[in-house]
């Protein structure tokens, strides 16, 4: 699965930089990604889509937390009804299991570090550059130490999962 790393630059000639090394240590520009503040020149860089740019998939992560959320809950409801209306019966298993995979899956998902574009909008109205880079999860420290060695200014912001396989 591929992940998506996240550099801030100060200006847009650090970020031609970043994005020609890259693209010379073989990341296509496809996989980069240039947003800034609508005042901030992008012209030369890889361009966002529009979904990456409203950060679709911050919303779909709580679109999917808050139904988990509410699936625990209405399993509970019936959970307790249930308990209430025909004490200890076969049908009590149902809530029970919804409620065990609803917690493992939330637990399995809240383990796993994100990184999401809110992070970045004080830095963006100051002009700042955020490249998103689409690598394997087996090139993600490969790729940091690169543009960390190369480009002490680039603040590494870290890494986000999943997005590039989403298409988002």
């Amino acid at each position: 699965m591929d992940r998506r790393l996240y550099f801030l630059l100060p200006d847009r000639a650090h970020a031609l930089l970043v994005v020609d090394e890259l693209n010379k240590s073989g990341i296509d520009s496809a996989q980069i990604h240039a947003l800034g503040d609508r005042r901030t020149r992008l012209d030369g860089l890889p361009a966002s889509t529009l979904r990456q740019a409203s950060d679709s998939a911050s919303r779909l992560e709580k679109l999917l937390w808050n139904a988990n959320l509410v699936s625990f809950a209405v399993a509970l409801c019936v959970f307790i009804a249930l308990v209430l209306t025909l004490n200890w019966n076969g049908w009590l298993l149902l809530p029970v299991v919804i409620m065990v995979m609803n917690f493992f899956a939330g637990l399995s998902f809240t383990s796993v570090p994100n990184t999401h574009l809110g992070e970045f909008q004080d830095a963006l109205a100051h002009g700042e550059i955020l490249l998103m880079v689409d690598v394997a999860e087996t090139e993600v420290a490969k790729v940091e130490q690169q543009v960390h060695h190369n480009h002490p200014e680039v603040a590494i912001g870290g890494v986000g999962w999943g997005t590039a396989a989403l298409g988002l």
